[in-house]
């Protein structure tokens, strides 16, 4: 019997407890770029080189009325780094279905999530060099960490039905998520000894942050070796074979069209994928937009910034865990759709946060660490139950491009209320419409129907 014959034959070899903790140690290597770079340093730093390069003797506090030029487009300061998040998801759309066609027919997906993932840490330590007004290169760098590690997590979220039954994946995923909180959290406060300390040690403010950014690229790949070494024994595929005369290129493409057409015959998981459109796009524009918005609207440090994200993803470590434990009384669904009321009332909050009120804020940072990781966690989970066997990593593709493909929707509305207003509060506010809407459309899933559609073991609870 064949190797990848003895996985469709006999897949619990690959569900041990051992599996399961290799998995979740991929949460902690990408969650300190996730962090430190995406969520704390890259916008506020990015708007700053750009400041620099389109108003080089602009005073402290003033604002910068000149405007860039990207390829001839005219494009406010302030608008550029929710632009580059919106380019970057984008250019995500249209790969990471490729990745998901390809991982589900390669021999080591584990082999392929650290192909990618080490090819997303290289350009992010290679923020390193983003220095005076560079912001093109960091424009760069961006887009393609950003790509990367969409990819990485297309293999990854489709290796939980690899590692987790059907009853274990809400546990197994929130275990994860909190895992990644923690290590995010660690390097996090590290890196804000660091910038807090920067003159005693002997370096410059903007050295300790282009070292901070530098540490996240390199936790990520060093880290990463876990998971690859732990889930090594993870080979072959139970995925339908194409026809080899087709080529990579040309069997990928027929089976992208054959699963666009497949995907007409689970409603449920087309509905939910359409929900989660919504929903994750209000929770990404805020995780990309929280530290533009501290610090441009209301006027935080960005060493205040970095004690909100830490004081974040210490709750939300301790949120995704229980999250995980609710799930298991009442259900996933039920579960994240309280999550979603939650964010809709944390982004009220914001908005009526006053200018320099640091407490208030932290109150604000709290509600987002409790809901944050439980929300995220349970939609992975919730949305493994919905996929049909043989298929994982191409419909959890279409599940990253609604993570990371489409939530251009929002940094696009986020940096054109800002340009049409000149004001961070109102671009905020628009993100609630997307929490409304996409919980509406995840109350019409029914969920038991769609994990009997995808042919699933049903677990006890959903």
């Amino acid at each position: 019997m064949s190797e990848t014959t003895a996985l469709r034959a006999n897949p619990q070899i690959e569900r041990t407890r051992a599996h399961q903790d290799a998995f979740g140690w991929y949460d902690w290597a990408n969650s300190a770029y996730v962090t430190t770079t995406g969520t704390v340093l890259i916008s506020p730093y990015l708007t700053a080189l750009a400041r620099a390069d389109a108003c080089p003797s602009l005073a402290s506090g003033e604002v910068c009325a000149e405007r860039l030029s990207v390829l001839g487009i005219p494009i406010a300061v302030g608008s550029l780094a929710p632009y580059t998040i919106t380019v970057a998801t984008l250019v995500s759309a249209l790969v990471l279905l490729f990745v998901g066609a390809i991982a589900d027919r390669h021999p080591r997906p584990v082999r392929l999530l650290g192909g990618l993932a080490w090819a997303g840490a290289i350009a992010a330590s290679m923020m390193f060099f983003l220095s005076g007004s560079n912001w093109q290169l960091g424009v760069l760098l961006v887009v393609i960490a950003n790509l990367c590690l969409g990819a990485s997590q297309v293999v990854y979220d489709a290796l939980l039905i690899r590692v987790a039954e059907p009853d274990d994946r809400d546990k197994v995923s929130s275990r994860a998520w909190a895992l990644g909180y923690l290590g995010g959290g660690i390097l996090l406060a590290i890196n804000l000894v660091m910038m807090q300390m920067y003159d005693s040690l002997g370096m410059s403010y903007e050295m300790a942050i282009r070292l901070s950014l530098l540490s996240a690229g390199l936790w990520w790949g060093i880290f990463t070796l876990i998971p690859v070494i732990g889930m090594r024994r993870i080979r072959g595929t139970t995925a339908t074979p194409i026809d080899r005369s087709a080529g990579v290129v040309g069997g990928t493409l027929s089976q992208l069209a054959s699963t666009f057409r497949e995907l007409r015959r689970y409603p449920q998981t087309l509905l939910f994928l359409v929900a989660y459109l919504f929903f994750n796009d209000g929770i990404q524009t805020v995780i990309a937009s929280a530290s533009l918005y501290g610090i441009e609207a209301l006027g935080f440090e960005t060493s205040q910034m970095i004690i909100t994200i830490l004081l974040v993803q210490f709750v939300a470590f301790g949120g995704a865990l229980l999250f995980g434990v609710i799930a298991g009384r009442i259900g996933a669904k039920l579960t994240v759709l309280g999550g979603i009321v939650m964010w809709t009332l944390v982004v009220a909050f914001a908005y009526f946060v006053p200018e320099g009120a640091f407490t208030i804020w932290l109150v604000c940072a709290v509600g987002i660490g409790l809901v944050m990781g439980g929300t995220q966690a349970l939609s992975r989970s919730l949305y493994s139950q919905l996929v049909p066997p043989g298929k994982e990593s191409e419909f959890f593709s279409f599940y990253q491009v609604m993570e990371r493909g489409t939530s251009w929707f929002g940094t696009l509305a986020f940096g054109l209320v800002y340009q049409l207003t000149g004001d961070y509060r109102p671009a905020i506010l628009v993100t609630i419409a997307f929490f409304v809407v996409g919980g509406l459309i995840l109350t019409r899933v029914n969920v038991r129907k769609g994990i009997e559609m995808a042919g699933n073991e049903q677990p006890r609870i959903v």
